[in-house]
């Protein structure tokens, strides 16, 4: 019965042309990013942000969850529902971030290791007593000439691994997310190479610890240039390298694959899943996004923590949602952005980092 709950929750998820939303950024990090457009950081004014999200008219039609933050899923709106209760009734699933984040490796100081099992289990549990349904787990890897090391791979996906059966023991869909970072000077060659030799270790891990594949869903990186490399591969090279290294090393069992933005531009991001699922080649699952920048930039931008600006704000969500929707079933088209709003989401992206 548990599995078949799962399943279904996951299959829920990933229903043709509709992604997640990832709005569970850490207060200081939520912090950083209304400092750059002036916007004071409160309870209050965390959660009107977030409620804005929550209350576009009509975004379930894109959007099929949404991950929250532990101070989220706390929260009541003005009229004193709690904000997974105005999810729901959008129909839209409720979903938590359970990790505590990144922290430096013992032994190998310029990487990572993502905590957070210690009461996992229980935190789990009054999560879904909260409505959560699915949870995220984000390990970080960094990508040098001598990085990541195989002891950086192993634990992180070993974390994961664990994260993903407690989840399914509680009956929550785990998402999976090994984080190859676009950071540095690295060519997509060598993005290929690190994100093959992580996904590899992840699904063993899984395999491990037991977690059945039908009831998880996978969250990872596009093969994709380093931010700082000097030859940029093409929207085209992306995807055919990023599917091939899908088709390398994701199980056909997998539902879902909901790729992160990881800091592209918000037209990028929809351009290289379009150009993905666009491929004519086989598709053992359904591409879809999780995007945290990608469809939160325009919004915050337009909305600029003023109450009068709401509408502005969703409708900029709205329309990012909308055109990731396309871009889910191979469907986006440069027209979907209009060319006045286009040409501004090209040039414009702020400087922020997920968690």
């Amino acid at each position: 019965m548990a599995q078949h709950e799962l399943e279904q929750t996951a299959r829920e998820l990933i229903t043709e042309g509709k992604g997640i939303l990832a709005a569970d950024e850490t207060v200081p990090t939520i912090t950083k990013r209304f400092a750059t457009l002036k916007i004071e950081s409160t309870e209050d004014s965390r959660r009107a942000y977030r409620e804005m999200f929550f209350t576009t008219p009509d975004v379930s039609a894109f959007i099929s969850g949404v991950i929250l933050q532990d101070e989220t899923i706390r929260q009541k709106n003005a009229a004193g529902k709690p904000l997974t209760e105005v999810l729901s009734k959008q129909g839209i699933i409720p979903g938590i971030k359970v990790d505590s984040g990144a922290k430096v490796l013992s032994g190998s100081p310029e990487e990572t290791i993502t905590e957070g099992l210690d009461g996992l289990r229980d935190r789990l549990k009054d999560y879904a007593a909260m409505g959560a349904r699915f949870a995220k787990w984000r390990a970080v890897i960094r990508i040098t000439d001598t990085l990541p090391s195989p002891m950086c791979v192993n634990v992180n996906a070993h974390a994961l691994a664990r994260y993903a059966a407690l989840c399914q023991e509680q009956r929550i869909v785990p998402i999976v997310e090994p984080e190859v970072l676009m950071d540095g000077v690295h060519s997509i060659e060598r993005c290929e190479e690190v994100t093959s030799s992580v996904l590899n270790a992840v699904f063993h891990a899984l395999f491990e610890q037991g977690v059945r594949l039908e009831g998880m869903l996978l969250k990872p990186n596009m093969v994709i240039s380093g931010k700082e490399c000097r030859r940029q591969a093409s929207v085209a090279d992306v995807a055919a390298a990023t599917l091939m290294c899908l088709h390398r090393h994701v199980p056909a069992a997998v539902p879902g694959i909901l790729f992160l933005s990881g800091g592209q531009s918000e037209v990028l991001a929809t351009r290289h899943l379009n150009a993905i699922n666009k491929l004519d080649l086989p598709k053992p699952w359904t591409i879809s996004f999780s995007y945290g920048r990608a469809l939160q930039d325009p919004a915050i931008e337009a909305w600029h923590g003023k109450q009068q600006n709401l509408k502005a704000g969703q409708q900029a969500f709205y329309h990012r949602a909308k055109c990731n929707s396309a871009a889910a079933v191979g469907k986006y088209t440069s027209d979907l952005e209009g060319k006045k709003s286009g040409a501004k989401a090209a040039a414009h992206r702020l400087d922020w980092h997920d968690d």
